[in-house]
């Protein structure tokens, strides 16, 4: 059983699942993704998340990006939707922050499967000491990171 399930609308959004699909494994935790369209496999979108187990689902869609809304109604555990860049980004974005009352997605910016997947993991972490751990870690470590870049910078400039 996959604790997080990541569904795509099509499969030329593998991309940004990619995203996704690194940071779970980077951080020990299991996934599976699937491909289901809102509208031209509705059926399957329902059945895929009626039958799983997973804690939390990422849905990952362009263009109208019904898709999250859709997973959403199918179930009441944490829908993460991950708007995927296109010609008109607005149109998806808005597909997934516009939800009607009752029916709540989260999302994360344009193609940032990767941002989808730490939130995922912080949800996961409410019951996981050792995932929270890890998350603070993963924190520190970007902190740390941007003060080595700000001591670089610095120098360069002084130069």
């Amino acid at each position: 059983m996959p604790q997080v399930l990541i569904v795509l609308g099509s499969k030329s959004d593998a991309p940004v699942a990619k995203k996704a699909t690194d940071v779970l494994r980077e951080f020990g935790v299991s996934s599976e993704t699937v491909v289901a369209s809102a509208h031209r496999t509705p059926d399957r979108v329902r059945e895929i998340i009626n039958t799983s187990d997973a804690d939390v689902y990422i849905a990952i869609a362009g263009l109208s990006a019904a898709l999250p809304g859709a997973v959403a109604a199918a179930t009441v555990r944490p829908v993460i939707g991950v708007p995927v860049s296109g010609k008109v980004n607005l149109d998806s974005i808005l597909s997934i922050v516009q939800m009607p009352s009752g029916i709540p997605v989260a999302a994360v910016g344009l193609d940032r499967g990767d941002n989808a997947a730490l939130l995922a993991l912080q949800i996961l972490g409410l019951r996981d000491p050792g995932l929270a751990s890890k998350l603070v870690k993963h924190r520190q470590d970007m902190a740390e990171a941007v003060a080595r870049d700000s001591e670089e910078v610095n120098n360069d400039v002084q130069a």
